[in-house]
């Protein structure tokens, strides 16, 4: 299995004042959050979101979202959905340096596991999978739990701006596996680790500035089509992976049946075709569970 890979390193005279500063006081951070119990760390997390998040102008960009992709939703049920959001985005935050601890497979209550079947099935018909997931409940769950299965995995994710903190982070997330970040150099890394027989998994749910248009909620959400691509190219098993927050530091991760790959033989048409069913999966999730949905992102035009 790969290890996971830090960031790229920046050279120390690279790195602006503010990002070690921003460091400097994430790692003091960290270091007090980690002494606490998950459970109390999460619910500071969920205290100081709940308190903080509305003031800030950022906000306006979730209830815009809201109110344009479920306009069914009244004043006080979109309130409820936003408190409900900064408290999952607050404990997210939250329980990062707790996440070496998670173990998802443990058994011990802290992770229910279902539709770990559809995964198993996949691995004994000897087929290459691609796991997808949105940034729901706590999103980084679905990462820990391929690593912790034992597969081979890459996993693509967004990487911080500070690459000081970006590395704090990849130390957080664990060992297993190999960490892609998002760039130039993500779709060949991706590539390789499919020719070696690996798998992958990723968040499809942000926005991109290129990409293809496909149905997000009635609207066109410009989305990455790298997912249906591969999958198309490599012929690999395309499994939904959701994770709920249940209660506090508690979650659900179910892995679904595979979706089917379009052979209609267009690669144009069956990318379009792939994508539109895979947003179709998370919108019906977030339709679910809004609360637990990250309405923060720009994702769709203005």
């Amino acid at each position: 299995m790969a290890d996971a890979p830090s960031a790229p390193e920046t050279p120390p005279e690279a790195v602006p004042w503010t990002y070690r500063v921003e460091a400097w006081v994430a790692a003091v951070g960290i270091r007090i959050l980690g002494m606490l119990p998950v459970d109390w760390s999460s619910a500071l997390g969920g205290a100081v979101a709940r308190r903080i998040g509305p003031r800030l102008g950022i906000g306006k960009r979730a209830r815009s979202n809201l109110e344009t992709a479920l306009p069914e939703l009244g004043a006080a049920r979109i309130d409820a959905i936003l408190r409900g959001m900064w408290d999952n985005l607050g404990r997210v935050a939250f329980e990062y340096p707790h996440l070496h601890r998670i173990k998802v497979f443990a058994g011990d209550g802290r992770v229910e596991v279902a539709g770990l079947d559809n995964l198993e099935r996949a691995l004994a018909a000897k087929r290459q999978v691609i796991m997808f997931s949105g940034h729901l409940g706590n999103w980084e769950i679905a990462a820990l739990a391929g690593g912790q299965f034992g597969l081979d995995i890459a996993q693509i994710y967004r990487a911080a701006n500070n690459p000081l903190v970006d590395r704090m982070l990849a130390r957080l997330r664990g060992d297993l596996g190999e960490l892609i970040p998002k760039g130039a150099v993500a779709s060949r890394r991706a590539v390789a680790a499919l020719r070696r027989g690996g798998h992958l998994s990723l968040l499809v749910d942000q926005k991109l500035n290129d990409g293809i248009a496909v149905p997000f909620f009635g609207r066109q959400a410009m989305t990455a089509p790298a997912l249906a691509v591969l999958a198309l190219r490599f012929d690999c098993d395309v499994l939904p992976v959701r994770v709920e927050r249940l209660r506090g530091a508690r979650f659900q991760l179910t892995v679904y049946p595979k979706l089917e790959l379009p052979d209609s033989g267009d690669r144009e048409a069956g990318t379009l075709a792939l994508m539109t069913n895979v947003n179709r999966t998370l919108e019906a999730w977030i339709r679910e569970r809004p609360e637990q949905w990250f309405w923060l992102h720009r994702r769709w035009p203005d």
